[in-house]
């Protein structure tokens, strides 16, 4: 049996993000899902102001140039997730299964007040081949263990 890091791969999609609302969308770094059968975004929320109004959705789309960007980005049919204003700390996870297109990425809709994304991830899994390394990002550390004695850690 495997261990779970070694059947998928970890990218960090969004970094700690504050500042002005109004009506700014942060759009999480796009995945390549070529190869993998499902992407799991997990969202950690911070500070969020009273009266914030807060989302997040997921995008597809097949037409990609730098990270972020999706030329033919399109929400997908029942992704909206609402984030009250008094989720602070929260963690907030879209799943989706075979999206149909070879992109897909996050996205935290905030307006009214500030709302701060403490990170979010995008666990990609069902890889239709195994990768021949760990498909980590540098901005994620892993330490694997088996059958670990008891001691100091």
């Amino acid at each position: 049996m495997e261990m779970l890091s070694e059947q998928i791969k970890m990218t960090q999609v969004i970094d700690v993000t504050t500042g002005a609302a109004g009506a700014t969308a942060i759009n999480g770094n796009r995945v390549d899902m070529q190869g993998y059968e499902g992407v799991m975004f997990v969202c950690v929320m911070g500070a969020i102001v009273t009266n914030a109004v807060t989302s997040l959705k997921a995008q597809q789309g097949n037409s990609s140039s730098g990270p972020t960007n999706l030329a033919d980005a399109a929400d997908l049919l029942g992704t909206g997730m609402t984030i009250a204003d008094d989720d602070d700390g929260q963690v907030f996870v879209l799943d989706i299964y075979r999206p149909l297109e070879r992109y897909v990425r996050p996205v935290v809709s905030r307006a009214t007040q500030n709302a701060t994304v403490q990170t979010c991830l995008a666990i990609q899994y069902g890889a239709r081949s195994r990768a021949t390394a760990l498909a980590i990002t540098d901005a994620i550390t892993v330490e694997k263990h088996v059958s670990p004695a008891e001691g100091t850690a």
